[in-house]
C-alpha cells in the first residue's frame, strides 16, 4: 500500500535584525478533506512574525502533486517569496557531472583507471607514493592448474621509476588532490541522497512585517473514504425503513491526526498525476551536411395450476391395500403433543430487536453542497493515529421504501429477488456502498447501494425470493409484411416483427406480493401491451404486478419492431416480383408500377435472348466457314468439288455478314430497352 506523508510544516522565523538561529516550529495538519476520487486535501496553518521560512517534507513521488496543487497564503499583508525544492535530475546524469564517474557500479580498478595521472598514496604491505599510470589485467592459472584467474595490477610512477602492485595487496588509497577527493565525496553524497527517497523538502518563504497567519494547502493521493449501510425493514405500514450509514476513513499517512477538522466529499472530480518534478530535456537532432540528411520516421419445474384436494373412495385400491393404508396411517400418526412451553422461556430464542433509531448512534456530520459536489463535515475535531482507520456515523434516519420482488430472467430464470423500491428522502447524497439488510429483527441479506442524490429512486435486491415463481411463455409470431413502396428503382418492403411474452407469477406466500418484471429492450422496439411500462430505463422496461397471497397472476408484454428491406428491381428476378404482386398489402399504384416493370423486363429479356440467338448463329457460321476454308486448301482448284466448296464458302460468308448486322441491331434494341427501363425506374416514386 502506498503510504502518504502529508507533510509536516516547519516554520523557521528570523527577524532582519538578528542573524541568530531561526526558531523552528513543527505544525501538524489542521484540516483534511478526503474525496471519493482518491485524493486528499491537506491544510496547514501557522503564525509567523517578520521574515519566515516554512519547510514541507514529502516523499519524492509526492512532489509532482505538490507542484501541481500547492496553495500558499499570507493573511497579514505579507508576500509569498520563492518556493524551492531539490531538483530531481536522473541520477546517472548527475553522477556523470562529477570528476569521478560512479555510474555502473565501478570496481576499484575502474576507479583507479579514471584517476590516471593523479598522485596517490597506497597503503598496504608496500607503502607507495606515486602517480597512477593505469591498471592492467592478466590471466594466470589457478592453484588447480586448470582454472584461469584475472589479476589486476596497478602501475605507478614513483621517484624510483615505474612500479607495479597487485590490487589484492592494496589496503588503502589516499588522493593527494583535494579537488579530486572533493569530487569523489560529492558523487558519493549524491548516491546516498538518491537512496533516501522519502525525504524531499519544499521550502516556502514568507516576507512581511509583524505577527500574522500563514497557510499552506495541497492535494495528495489518499485512500478513498468508503461508506457502508445498515437497513432495518418492518412489516408495519406506518413504519418506514431505517437507514444508518457509516463512513470508513483511513489515515494512511506517517503522522497522527490530532484534532483535525475532517470533511468527506462525495462526487467524481477529475484527478490525474503529471510528472512535473523530473527535469525534461528535449532531444535535439544531430544535424549533418545536407547531402547526408534524411527524414526521421515519426457474460420450470412445478405447475402453476391450482392444487386440487385428493378425492375419497376406494375405487383405485383393493381392500388389502386399504387396510395397509390404515396401518400406515396409525404408524405415521403424531405422538401426543408435549405440554406448552411457557412464554417467558421462549424469549431466550427470539432474536433481539434491531431498532437503530434512538439506540445511541447519531450522525456526527453536517451535510451541505460543496460547489458541484456534496460534503459531510464532521462536527467535532477527529483524532486518528497514523496507519489507523475509523468509522464515523454520517446517516441515521428513516427513509422511504417499499418491499417488492424483482424478476429478471437474466438474473434467475425461476425466482425473483427480494428487494426494496428505495427513495432517497434523507436530503443527503448517499455514496455507493454495501447495505446489510435486517428484516423481522434478523439478517435478511446484503445489497449494494449506488450513488443516490436526494429524491432519487432506485431498486435494491438482497435475497432470492423462494416463495415466488415466474414462468415465461414466449408466443411465437411470424414476421408480417406491412407495406410496399418504390423509390428510384428500389422496392422497399416494410416488415413487422412481434415479441409477445406472457409472465405467469405464482405467489406461494401468505402475504400479497408486489412484483416488478424487467424485460430487456432496445430503442427500435415499440411497446404495444400494456400501453405504458411502470418504469423505463435505458435498456429495460419494468412492469409492476400485484399478486395476492396463494394466487397466480399474469402479465402480457407485447413489443413490435418495424424494419425496412430494400430490393433493387433491376436485379431481382421476375418470379420474385410476381410474388410481391400477390401481397395483400400492395397498393393499386405499386401494383400497376410493378406490372409495368414486369412488362419492360419481359421485353428486355426477350431482346437479350434474341441477341444471344443471333450471336450463337454467328459463331456457328464462322466455324462453318473455317471448316470450308480447310477443305479448299486440300482440293484441286480445277475440280468440281472445289467449285462446290467455294460456292458454299461465299454463301456462308454472306450469312455471316447478315448475322453480324442482326447482332448489332439486336444490341442497339437491347440497349435502348435497358435505358428505357432504367429511366422509368429512376423516376418511379410510388407508395
Amino acid at each position: 500500500m502506498n503510504r502518504i506523508l502529508p507533510g509536516v510544516l516547519t516554520i523557521m522565523a528570523a527577524t532582519t535584525l538578528s542573524a541568530g538561529a531561526a526558531d523552528k516550529t513543527e505544525l501538524p495538519v489542521t484540516r483534511v478533506a478526503l474525496f471519493s476520487s482518491g485524493v486528499g486535501y491537506f491544510e496547514c496553518d501557522a503564525s509567523v512574525a517578520g521574515q519566515a521560512r516554512a519547510e514541507l517534507r514529502f516523499r519524492t513521488d509526492q512532489i509532482n502533486d505538490i507542484i501541481k496543487s500547492m496553495v500558499v497564503q499570507d493573511f497579514g499583508g505579507g508576500k509569498i517569496g520563492a518556493i524551492s525544492y531539490a531538483s530531481q535530475d536522473p541520477i546517472e546524469r548527475t553522477l556523470r557531472s562529477f570528476g569521478v564517474d560512479l555510474t555502473g557500479k565501478p570496481t576499484l580498478g575502474d576507479l583507479l583507471t579514471q584517476l590516471r595521472g593523479e598522485p596517490v598514496e597506497i597503503a598496504g604491505p608496500r607503502a607507495i607514493t606515486g602517480i597512477i599510470v593505469g591498471v592492467d589485467k592478466s590471466q594466470i592459472l589457478g592453484v588447480d592448474g586448470k582454472t584461469l584467474q584475472v589479476i589486476e595490477r596497478l602501475n605507478l610512477l614513483t621517484d624510483s621509476g615505474l612500479q607495479t602492485l597487485e590490487l589484492t595487496q592494496v589496503q588503502g588509497v589516499r588522493l593527494a588532490s583535494d579537488k579530486v577527493d572533493a569530487e569523489l565525496r560529492k558523487a558519493l553524497a549524491t548516491l546516498a541522497t538518491a537512496h533516501d527517497a522519502d525525504k524531499k523538502t519544499v521550502v516556502v518563504n514568507f516576507e512581511g512585517q509583524g505577527e500574522r497567519k500563514v497557510r499552506a494547502a495541497y492535494l495528495l493521493e489518499a485512500p478513498i473514504w468508503k461508506t457502508s449501510y445498515r437497513l432495518v425493514l418492518s412489516d408495519e405500514k406506518d413504519q418506514k425503513p431505517f437507514i444508518q450509514g457509516w463512513a470508513t476513513v483511513e489515515n494512511a499517512t506517517e503522522e497522527d491526526w490530532n484534532n483535525v477538522r475532517l470533511s468527506l466529499v462525495s462526487g467524481r472530480p477529475i484527478s490525474f498525476r503529471m510528472d512535473l518534478y523530473t527535469p525534461l530535456y528535449v532531444p535535439r537532432p544531430l544535424e549533418t551536411l545536407q547531402l547526408y540528411a534524411s527524414l526521421r520516421p515519426p457474460e420450470y419445474e412445478g405447475g402453476f395450476a391450482e392444487q386440487r384436494e385428493g378425492g375419497a373412495g376406494g375405487g383405485m385400491f383393493g381392500q388389502g391395500q386399504m387396510q395397509a393404508g390404515k396401518r400406515m396411517a396409525r404408524m405415521m400418526a403424531p405422538a401426543a403433543a408435549p405440554p406448552p412451553v411457557p412464554e417467558a422461556a421462549l424469549d431466550e430464542y427470539r432474536p433481539a430487536t434491531i431498532d437503530l433509531a434512538g439506540a445511541g448512534v447519531e450522525s456526527v456530520a453536517t451535510a451541505q453542497e460543496a460547489g458541484e459536489l456534496f460534503a459531510y463535515h464532521i462536527d467535532a475535531p477527529v483524532s486518528i493515529p497514523r496507519q489507523h482507520s475509523a468509522m464515523l456515523p454520517i446517516v441515521n434516519q428513516a427513509i422511504d421504501g417499499v418491499k417488492v420482488s424483482i424478476y429478471n430472467p437474466a438474473t434467475h430464470p425461476k425466482h425473483p429477488l427480494n428487494g426494496l423500491e428505495l427513495k432517497n428522502t434523507t436530503g443527503l447524497n448517499l455514496m455507493q456502498g454495501p447495505v446489510t439488510v435486517f428484516d423481522g429483527n434478523i439478517y435478511a441479506g446484503d445489497a449494494k447501494l449506488p450513488d443516490l442524490k436526494p429524491d432519487e429512486k432506485r431498486l435494491v435486491a438482497y435475497a432470492l425470493d423462494l416463495s415466488t415463481e415466474v414462468l415465461v411463455k414466449q408466443k411465437s409470431q411470424p414476421e408480417e409484411l406491412v407495406s410496399l413502396r418504390i423509390a428510384k428503382g428500389t422496392l422497399w418492403r416494410r416488415h413487422k416483427y412481434v415479441d409477445s411474452r406472457e409472465y405467469q407469477v405464482k405467489n406461494k406466500a401468505d402475504k400479497d406480493r408486489a412484483l416488478i418484471l424487467e424485460q430487456a429492450y432496445s430503442g427500435d422496439w415499440t411497446l404495444i401491451e400494456p400501453k405504458e411500462p411502470y418504469e423505463r430505463t435505458q435498456n429495460l422496461l419494468r412492469f409492476k404486478v400485484q399478486v395476492p397471497a396463494q394466487k397466480t397472476a399474469s402479465q402480457n408484454v407485447v413489443l413490435e419492431r418495424i424494419a425496412d428491406q430494400a430490393v433493387i428491381l433491376g436485379n431481382v428476378g421476375l418470379d420474385d416480383i410476381r410474388i410481391f404482386l400477390k401481397a395483400p398489402v400492395i397498393s393499386p399504384k405499386v401494383k400497376e408500377a410493378l406490372e409495368k416493370v414486369v412488362a419492360l423486363r419481359t421485353e428486355l429479356d426477350d431482346l437479350v435472348r434474341q441477341r444471344a440467338r443471333f450471336e450463337k448463329q454467328h459463331e456457328e457460321a464462322v466455324a462453318e466457314q473455317g471448316r470450308i476454308r480447310e477443305n479448299l486448301r486440300t482440293l484441286d482448284r480445277s475440280t468440281d468439288a472445289y467449285q462446290r466448296q467455294l460456292k458454299a464458302f461465299d454463301e456462308v460468308d454472306a450469312r455471316i455478314t447478315q448475322l453480324r448486322e442482326q447482332v448489332s441491331a439486336a444490341r442497339d434494341q437491347e440497349e435502348q430497352k435497358r435505358k428505357a427501363l432504367e429511366t422509368y425506374l429512376a423516376g418511379l416514386d410510388v407508395e
